[in-house]
């Protein structure tokens, strides 16, 4: 399949594919028709021939070349199956964020801008509030959820406890190495802690120049339910940096991914009967 791709992929072969598939025509004329000299369109078309996508015979003095279009139909469904893959996998999200970053960035003209947004979140998870606090505050658990969709937590701080300290610091989930830039770094402090029932922190992603993109001040609120417990999450900015932007357009969705992430795992604890 490769060699089918890799044949098509010259301009000048795809030109002699589309001349066949209007008939079978021999070296010669395909040579005119495409503007080059009959050498080239002989080499040309034996690449093709090798890779299955064209069939030759000869009649008396001529080569005549003919397309095989079954060969055709299997590279245009295997270009339909990763058409399909991808669309099963991010591409609806990353389409999303896109357009965030686009209206974030138009919106961010100077210091301040966000100042004073909020997000919120809410939860309904499978667990006792006991059992979502540890998921909250402990870095063993924390790491296994907070992070957005394809990215891994590569470093991460976090003392639950007043003005405790907090490092939150992510990359590609392929990127095993650290051979890439870091995708997020934040750092930040602890302002609330009242076991079981409430959590407040303060947040700041980090620019490549060492400034602050903004503040976040996110306020969690556990209430106990029947089904376990309700999460509520207010997610405010302050000292939004232009620079900004970026983080902003991705809050949405990449929290909401985390707390999605947070809502699987207290699932699949709970029926393990954890």
């Amino acid at each position: 399949m490769f060699d089918s791709f890799k044949a098509v992929a010259d301009p000048a072969r795809w030109r002699l594919v589309e001349l066949l598939a209007e008939r079978p025509r021999p070296v010669g004329v395909l040579a005119q028709l495409a503007g080059a000299r009959q050498p080239q369109t002989t080499k040309h078309l034996q690449t093709l021939e090798a890779a299955g996508l064209v069939t030759a015979q000869r009649s008396a003095q001529r080569r005549i070349y003919a397309l095989r279009p079954d060969a055709l139909r299997e590279l245009a469904a295997e270009l339909s199956r990763i058409a399909d893959v991808n669309d099963r996998s991010n591409r609806e999200t990353f389409d999303r964020y896109g357009q965030n970053l686009e209206m974030e960035r138009h919106t961010a003209q100077q210091p301040g801008w966000a100042d004073g947004r909020s997000f919120r979140f809410r939860r309904a998870l499978a667990a006792r509030p006991d059992i979502v606090w540890a998921h909250l505050t402990e870095q063993a658990l924390l790491q296994q959820w907070w992070k957005p969709d394809d990215l891994r937590v590569s470093r991460l701080e976090f003392d639950a406890r007043f003005g405790g300290r907090i490092v939150h610091e992510y990359r590609d989930v392929e990127d095993v190495d650290d051979a890439d830039v870091v995708a997020g770094h934040a750092e930040g402090v602890v302002d609330l802690v009242d076991p079981e029932k409430r959590l407040a922190y303060r947040l700041s992603p980090v620019l490549p120049d060492g400034r602050v993109a903004l503040t976040a001040h996110l306020d969690m609120r556990l209430s106990p339910a029947p089904i376990g417990t309700v999460l509520d999450v207010e997610f405010r900015i302050t000292d939004s940096a232009v620079e900004g932007a970026d983080f902003v357009a991705g809050i949405e969705i990449g929290f909401g991914q985390s707390l999605d992430k947070l809502a699987a795992i207290l699932s699949a604890e709970t029926a393990e009967g954890r």
